[in-house]
């Protein structure tokens, strides 16, 4: 009962209570019980399908809840006691304020608590805080705090929730607003016309003012558009798209650009070497030894998909720890791009084997140019073929210590990884360009493999490298191209970092354009925020979970196209309600006026309260109603809702005062004829 609209409403209960005595007769209870039950009846009703779409949504949410890696399995957070050990590792939000244990220092995003625009190092004995994010190491700690007992808890106990005026809410006052200023024009000229010109008796006056207030204002319209949305809601989730804000449903309908990641999204992710394209540079080394070291050094356990795919391609899983005895793993994390193990073999010495992004292993071995010419044409002729390259390498370690730095690192060789595209993403991406939706993929490899992707996919190859996007470190030979019309026109970008995503999603947000944004990393999470329609598909990071507005459970993008025909319907059946709800305070405001003041006649307004009821009683069935998506994306275009709505109201209001009329001169003639009689 708490808005503008209702606001009118309960100003017309006062009306009707308080300033309808007039003349000595008693107050005009009846119209304001109706005008009270109207009221009762829209709340009730609001507040019971909102509750019910509340318990549904906190139901979905319970799935995204945050999950602790305890000693015992995934668990969720909220069962966490202080004294519980849990592990934490790349892209996790911290479950509660934790003290960390032995083990290697981790870095920690807590900008959204303390402000520090930097990842801050822990050390094991440091305090984490609940809420923060892991950007880089793997740890265990232990449980201090949980609840508003936590740092983040403390602050947050004493905060309210803010209302942040978004942009549906921002339309829904508009359209409020024309209808109250339509209301208050007729009272306006009514008071006029009927006291100072036509004499008309005070009370009959205040319940002609009072007919215009009930029957013109939309009280239903808010919990009509939420029950929509709601429904909308619902039924997204059942095809696997779980709505974190309601209001992305109509952000969703208007999307006209998809920033897709590759890997995990247009790709399966499920990674196979091809073992007659290694590429070995080490002198008595053969390509399955290449393997084995790839295989040390991955996680035989809690593995990514590069992991798993190098320890499955052994004969038998158990190899890649067989004979040797682990001391030191070094989890992988953004910047240095590998994974390493440190281990000791059968006869008691002790080494290094590490895999990752080829560059980065370059530089750990301090390779020579000759070395360096040949990856790189290696890298380019794997590229050609849609393929990515991992670098393995391995180091004694005389020290046997596992803080050693060791020998000289030796490059051992390359690995050729293919991800085959989704059996649907070509198909997916023929839908979204029909649908107005340009897909753009972002992808952190090569350009060659971006393109030979894109290709596959039927996408366009019209695809540039990150160093196109800032200018700091832009390509010469694209100097000339204006970077926003660069990133509007390009099929793609690839060798993309974090900052590269959020540049990308600004500037085409700065071009007026809806943009949805994948992602599934921790480093995601900055683009997934800054995006329209943040969106975390399946299997994403705690992190990028938190930062989006739309969770997949379901993997693909093939959920993104249902889930866009299906906003486009929400959207259609919240914009003919609005066009509706314009035109009805239209038709009452300007067909009772002109009968009242035509021919004083004097309307009951508890006649209108029964109009009111029966068109907001039936008017919620158009949240289910059967509506064709756009075949566009969508927009609130209000010139166009007012325009057809003051029409359609208009041609309603003059049908009404002609039937009136009509009524009027058969009931005078009628009249006239007994009283001849």
């Amino acid at each position: 009962m708490w808005n503008p609209l209702s606001w009118v409403m309960e100003m017309a209960a006062i009306m009707a209570i308080a300033l309808a005595n007039g003349g000595g007769k008693p107050p005009d209870w009846q119209d304001f019980v109706g005008i009270i039950v109207l009221l009762v009846i829209n709340s009730t009703i609001s507040f019971i399908e909102e509750n019910n779409a509340g318990n549904a949504a906190a139901a979905l949410m319970a799935n995204l809840a945050p999950k602790t890696d305890g000693r015992w399995g995934e668990q969720e957070a909220s069962i966490l006691v202080p004294g519980d050990i849990v592990s934490i590792k790349l892209g996790d939000i911290v479950p509660a304020d934790a003290r960390l244990l032995e083990g290697d220092p981790l870095k920690i995003d807590q900008s959204g608590l303390t402000g520090e625009s930097l990842p801050v190092t822990k050390n094991p004995g440091d305090e984490v805080f609940s809420g923060s994010t892991c950007k880089q190491g793997e740890i265990e700690a232990v449980v201090i705090a949980t609840g508003v007992h936590t740092f983040f808890g403390k602050a947050a106990h004493l905060v309210d929730s803010t209302n942040q005026v978004g942009h549906f809410q921002q339309v829904l006052t508009a359209i409020g607003n024309f209808c109250i200023v339509s209301i208050a024009v007729g009272i306006v000229i009514e008071i006029i016309v009927m006291f100072p010109i036509q004499r008309r008796k005070y009370r009959a006056g205040i319940e002609n003012l009072l007919v215009l207030l009930i029957g013109g204002i939309p009280i239903a319209m808010p919990t009509v558009l939420s029950v929509t949305m709601a429904i909308g809601s619902h039924k997204l989730s059942q095809q696997g798209a779980i709505t974190k804000r309601m209001t992305a449903i109509e952000e969703l309908a208007g999307m006209d650009v998809l920033c897709s990641d590759k890997t995990g999204t247009l790709t399966l992710n499920k990674l196979s070497v091809d073992k007659n394209l290694v590429e070995v540079f080490a002198k008595g080394v053969d390509k399955e030894h290449v393997l084995l070291l790839a295989a040390r050094a991955s996680r035989v356990e809690n593995q990514d998909a590069i992991d798993a795919c190098m320890v499955g391609m052994l004969a038998d899983p158990k190899e890649a720890r067989a004979g040797i005895r682990e001391v030191h793993f070094l989890p992988f994390n953004p910047t240095d791009k590998r994974t390493a193990l440190t281990y000791i073999d059968a006869e008691g010495n002790w080494h290094r084997a590490s895999k990752g992004a080829p560059e980065q292993i370059i530089t750990l071995c301090n390779c020579k140019e000759d070395v360096k010419r040949k990856v790189h044409s290696v890298i380019e002729k794997y590229a050609e073929r849609g393929l990515r390259s991992l670098a393995v390498a391995r180091q004694e370690v005389p020290e046997k210590s596992k803080d050693s730095p060791g020998g000289p690192w030796q490059f051992i060789g390359l690995l050729p990884l293919f991800d085959p595209p989704r059996h649907d993403s070509a198909e997916t991406i023929r839908k979204a360009l029909v649908l107005g939706v340009n897909v753009k993929m972002i992808t952190g490899d090569q350009l060659a493999i971006g393109k030979e992707t894109g290709r596959r996919l039927g996408m366009g190859t019209n695809m540039y490298p990150s160093s196109a996007l800032l200018g700091q470190s832009k390509d010469g030979s694209l100097e000339s191209l204006p970077v926003d019309e660069l990133i509007e026109k390009a099929d793609g970008f690839a060798g993309v970092f974090p900052e590269h995503k959020y540049e990308i999603v600004k500037r085409l947000q700065e071009k007026k354009h809806i943009v949805g944004m994948t992602g599934d990393g921790v480093n995601d999470a900055p683009a997934l925020k800054k995006a329209d329609i943040g969106i975390a598909v399946d299997d994403a990071t705690d992190a990028a979970r938190s930062a989006s507005d739309i969770v997949l459970t379901e993997p693909g993008l093939s959920v993104i196209i249902s889930a866009v025909l299906t906003s486009r319907c929400i959207f259609q059946r919240m914009k003919n309600y609005t066009i509706y709800a314009v035109s009805i305070t239209i038709r009452i405001v300007l067909g009772f006026m002109l009968i009242a003041l035509i021919w004083k006649f004097d309307f009951a307004p508890f006649m209108v309260l029964i109009i009111a009821i029966l068109n907001d009683g039936t008017i919620m069935t158009i949240s289910k109603d059967r509506v064709k998506p756009s075949p566009l994306p969508d927009s609130w275009k209000l010139n166009e809702i007012f325009a057809t709505g003051v029409v359609l109201g208009t041609y309603l209001a003059l049908v009404t005062v002609v039937f009136f009329w009509l009524i009027h001169k058969q009931i005078r003639c009628r009249v006239n004829q007994e009283h001849r009689i």
